[in-house]
């Protein structure tokens, strides 16, 4: 009885409020993020010449590619900024950021009213939320490493995509709301501003939260030796090559399932399959309801089984369904809901214990610009151009070529992973 006792008094209890008050800060910034994408297909005509609907999809996708190409100049400099002067600073200052861009394009003039000033003030704010989450990705990766024990990092990481499948799952379903409360013409004259000043206002309900937070010990431990770096980013290269091409090896696939489930496939399966978008939104819904509920047990599995057998599935398990699935995005509930859930379920796999997996690559004094540069430069070259590649594609009647690119990429990964030291269980470096 008393050892029982004994047990239950030294049982590890979560630190949910931190966990939260971190995580809750890149809810915001994937909510921000994600309603771009989202509701692209309304204000898609606001920011381009009118006449060409398509041409002004693919506009809108480029601007939201191009933007993607500062998160590796976000996450070199507020990378570094992190291993220098601290974690909560430098999540502080991206939340800043991505909020502010976001207000911007909700009070943005259109092309009707500035003509081609209305694009380009359309990609600075763009831009700064670019910088702001790659900075945002690294940063709470490294915080969340860093705070986990080392038997229990994997059940720490599935935080961070509990608040980002939540911020999904919030701008998704005001996707769907609006998509019901409002018309097609409702929605493209001022609801889709919506969203984002709403982003804004919750941008501050973040800043508050971060303040709350204590930098982790690993830093304060490190921060000298993180100092006297010269030359870091050519330093994780030169020092740690095999780290950095792993971490490029399973981001590609990481990033094209993000952005193809969450991005890419709300608008082809309105604009190029027919399918309803109260559908899709339902569907995207009801899967990334799913992919929240997950997080967690996979975080806590990946604790028990390792890193290894979890990411060997993701990736495998992925390389043989994508192509299948993608047949199965047409008109009707039912096909979309197999289509989303599948691939969202199949992704926990990887986001539970991203931050983990990531964190793990790299020592303290070079983790946050280790991981802002090559993370983020991999999501640019591949996330961030999936919905532009698959309107492309779908343009041009070969939409199912994206597919199989999906396929080898995630054929790549599997590959990658089989080479991938496990880590479960051990101390950050």
């Amino acid at each position: 009885m008393a050892g029982s006792t004994a047990e239950v008094a030294t049982r590890h209890r979560l630190p949910v409020r931190k966990l939260f008050a971190a995580s809750a800060g890149n809810a915001l910034e994937w909510f921000d993020w994600t309603i771009y994408a989202t509701f692209s297909i309304y204000f898609a005509g606001a920011f381009f010449p009118s006449g060409n609907e398509a041409l002004a999809l693919i506009n809108t996708f480029a601007t939201y590619a191009l933007a993607f190409f500062f998160r590796p100049l976000g996450g070199v400099l507020l990378g570094r900024f992190a291993d220098v002067h601290g974690r909560k600073p430098a999540m502080i200052l991206t939340i800043a950021l991505m909020a502010g861009g976001s207000v911007a394009i909700a009070v943005l003039p259109t092309f009707a009213q500035v003509g081609w000033l209305a694009p380009v003030l359309l990609l600075l704010a763009r831009v700064a939320q670019g910088i702001s989450l790659g900075g945002e990705v690294s940063n709470a990766s490294a915080y969340l490493g860093e705070i986990a024990p080392a038997k229990r990092r994997g059940r720490y990481s599935s935080f961070f995509y509990i608040s980002t499948g939540s911020a999904v799952l919030i701008a998704t379903v005001l996707g769907f709301v609006l998509a019901r409360t409002m018309d097609k013409a409702q929605l493209a004259s001022f609801g889709w501003r919506i969203p984002f000043l709403l982003g804004g206002v919750l941008g501050l309900v973040g800043l508050w939260l971060r303040r709350s937070l204590a930098e982790t010990e690993l830093f304060e431990q490190k921060k000298e030796q993180a100092r006297r770096v010269e030359r870091p980013l050519l330093t994780t290269l030169t020092h740690h090559p095999k780290a950095v091409g792993q971490l490029v090896g399973f981001t590609m696939l990481s990033t094209l399932c993000y952005y193809t489930f969450f991005s890419a496939l709300t608008s082809f399966a309105v604009k190029t399959r027919g399918a309803s978008d109260i559908d899709v939104f339902l569907a995207l819904s009801i899967a990334t309801a799913l992919f929240v509920a997950l997080q967690y047990p996979m975080g806590a599995l990946a604790d028990r089984v390792g890193r290894r057998p979890q990411l060997l599935v993701w990736s495998g398990a992925t390389a043989l369904v994508i192509v299948p699935l993608s047949f199965l995005v047409r008109p009707g509930l039912g096909g979309l809901l197999v289509v989303f859930c599948v691939g969202l379920g199949l992704y926990t796999a990887m986001t539970s214990l991203a931050p983990a997996i990531m964190s793990e690559l790299f020592p303290t004094e070079l983790r946050g610009l280790g991981i802002g540069a090559w993370y983020n430069l991999t999501v640019a070259l591949f996330g961030g151009t999936a919905p532009l590649v698959l309107s492309a594609l779908s343009a041009a009647g070969a939409a199912t070529a994206f597919f199989w690119y999906v396929a080898v990429a995630a054929a790549i990964a599997f590959l990658v992973v089989l080479r991938l030291p496990e880590t479960k269980g051990s101390e950050l470096r």
